[in-house]
């Protein structure tokens, strides 16, 4: 682990919703906490319903973390477009959020614990 990165498993049940769709539910979500930046909640892939993202050709580098691939929402009444992330191949300090999704905060995506 990084100096500044802290992983743990998030307490409770976390949903993310976009355009009225629930994308997923989950008991099994982490939360990542980077120095001083509001904790983001990752949800295991396995409980987003993946038929509503996109895979786009946005990638962005953490010196942290390694690269982020990058997804839009789509759904029958819109699109937001890279939304969505994933360390598909994190650094080892951070190897946990390999196979978890994380959302942009966001007017139209919300991530609440529920």
């Amino acid at each position: 682990m990084t100096a500044d990165i802290t992983i743990r498993k998030a307490p409770g049940k976390w949903c993310v919703r976009s355009g009225g769709a629930i994308l997923g539910e989950t008991t099994n979500a982490l939360e990542l906490l980077e120095g001083d930046l509001p904790p983001i909640i990752y949800f295991p892939r396995d409980d987003i319903a993946m038929a509503f993202l996109d895979k786009t050709d946005k990638v962005t580098h953490c010196p942290h973390k390694g690269d982020a691939t990058h997804y839009s929402i789509v759904n029958k009444s819109s699109v937001t477009e890279n939304a969505a992330w994933s360390y598909e191949n994190p650094i080892p300090a951070v190897a946990e959020i390999k196979g978890y999704l994380a959302f942009y905060r966001l007017d139209s995506v919300k991530v609440e614990q529920i």
